[in-house]
């Protein structure tokens, strides 16, 4: 049996507003294995984003104990966390975050040099290669279109071989055609690697995708589909 690679129990988020208390996220648990991906689908304001934050480790809960890669994440201090970030996490976002004043390489590049990867610059070169990008590697993100700077960034999130990748919203600003392509380069990766995928969507043909879906409404479960 493939070990697990994410465990969430009873998380909960609450914050302070002008009306008091507000509950984002009630009493929530989850457990993902290594390969398994996982669609967290839901209204806006549901908590669905909220939730990737915390299973990343990039926010705290207010309640409950997230386990990424065997560390108990809320017993590390912030940078402990950063450390287990940069060695088990990949990420994509609907804004792509890509450093406009570094080109497709370097953008690949980058999160190997900070680890002071010698192989950072084939390592990179293969995976842009590898979705497509071999003509475009000195290209900066302004001469690149949306579809080809989200596989920029699909390749910078997976040329670490994380363990998990959390990807929020990640055809959310491309067309139908693009965003198809951008999918199935997502499942296709996940497969190679055996990369766990945690997906934040709308897309309901992306979610249909994944193994699971967790649907949220109001911060709880609500529904999920396997």
């Amino acid at each position: 049996m493939s070990a697990s690679i994410l465990n969430a129990r009873n998380l909960s988020k609450v914050v302070d507003s002008a009306e008091g208390a507000l509950t984002i996220l009630d009493d929530l648990s989850l457990e993902l294995k290594r390969g398994d991906s996982l669609a967290i689908v839901g209204r806006s304001g549901s908590g669905k984003s909220t939730l990737l934050g915390l299973l990343a480790g990039l926010d705290q809960p207010s309640s409950g104990e997230v386990q990424l890669a065997g560390h108990a994440l809320s017993r590390l201090d912030e940078d402990q966390r950063a450390r287990v970030r940069a060695e088990h996490v990949g990420f994509v976002f609907q804004s792509f975050q890509l450093i406009d004043s570094l080109t497709a390489l370097e953008n690949v590049m980058l999160p190997l040099e900070l680890e002071g990867r010698a192989d950072a610059r084939q390592s990179a070169r293969s995976l842009l290669e590898r979705v497509g990008l071999g003509q475009r590697l000195s290209h900066y993100p302004r001469q690149l279109s949306g579809g080809e700077q989200q596989r920029v960034a699909i390749a910078r999130a997976f040329v670490g071989q994380p363990d998990i990748l959390f990807a929020d919203e990640p055809t959310g600003n491309l067309d139908s055609q693009t965003g198809e392509r951008i999918s199935d380069l997502l499942f296709q990766l996940n497969h190679e690697h055996g990369t766990t995928l945690v997906l934040v969507t709308h897309d309901a043909r992306l979610a249909a995708r994944c193994q699971g879906q967790l649907r949220l409404e109001g911060g709880r479960r609500v529904e999920t589909l396997d």
